[in-house]
């Protein structure tokens, strides 16, 4: 298998070819989940939808399973979902996780590696495509986001070595500014809103060289005018209050939002393009 990382602003190098997938099985965290992309139904529609739909509709057909589970952390991850989805048997893989490592205070980059590397080979060894990105820069969503960003260098650098290692597609989001654009984001600044999904999903299925996919999701948004110091203090005091509190007493008492919550689609199954 190729070894390549993949820029937003690069060729992927495929030469205009393409391969044809039956199986895919995304695993991950609450990004892989699909939150904050309301489906229109109660539920999460997310970017492993996006681009399940978008091969569906290139090939005509395909089977898909979503594993992921928000606040699920790399271990949780390995423990939890890569025996199920080797048991479909797939041929491409989104496996995406680290966020809730990075916030963490028992943060432990040489295991995570260990647990992604390991990942990433059972899958490669099994057949599959590992589709996979960087996190970006958390600094300009959220005021703490500085706090994290040098455990978010460690992490990125790490995921480039091990795609070059194993195989895997990557994606460096990291590398763009655009993917920091908290206009990209939903409104806890941890979860990307409805458009950031898309322009995930259109990295994703440009990474895997789909027809009709080029790079205009990584085109940097059109600028806006300043806020006032007030309108900026007025967002921050609601954003601690509505989220950043809340998650903190939330981690305070042992609890995770994924308690109870199971996978959205835990098997196989068809999925219509749209």
């Amino acid at each position: 298998m190729t070894k390549h990382r993949f820029h937003l602003n690069e060729p992927n190098g495929l030469n205009g070819d393409h391969r044809c997938y039956e199986r895919y099985v995304a695993i991950g965290d609450s990004s892989t989940e699909g939150l904050d992309d309301p489906d229109g139904s109660g539920g999460y529609r997310g970017w492993a939808d996006r681009l399940a739909e978008r091969i569906a509709r290139t090939q005509g057909s395909l089977l898909y399973a979503n594993l992921g589970i928000r606040g699920r952390r790399t271990r949780r991850i390995r423990e939890e979902q890569l025996d199920r989805a080797l048991r479909m048997r797939p041929d491409l893989v989104t496996l995406f996780s680290g966020t809730n490592d990075v916030v963490s205070r028992s943060f432990d980059l040489n295991q995570v590696v260990v647990d992604i590397e390991y990942m990433h080979s059972a899958l490669i060894e099994a057949g599959a495509t590992v589709l996979t990105f960087t996190l970006p820069d958390l600094a300009p969503v959220m005021p703490m986001g500085h706090l994290v960003s040098a455990k978010v260098l460690a992490l990125n650098q790490a995921l480039r070595e091990i795609s070059a290692r194993t195989g895997a597609v990557l994606v460096d989001f990291a590398a763009h500014p655009v993917a920091s654009d908290p206009r990209l984001w939903s409104a806890d600044r941890l979860h990307a809103n409805s458009a950031g999904h898309a322009r995930i999903a259109g990295a994703l299925a440009h990474a895997l060289d789909l027809p009709e996919t080029d790079t205009s999701w990584s085109e940097p948004l059109p600028e806006l005018p300043r806020r006032s110091a007030f309108e900026r203090l007025l967002a921050e005091a609601e954003w601690v209050g509505g989220y950043f509190l809340p998650w903190v007493w939330r981690h305070l008492q042992g609890r995770s939002s994924g308690d109870g919550v199971t996978a959205k689609r835990p098997e196989l199954g068809p999925v219509e393009g749209s």
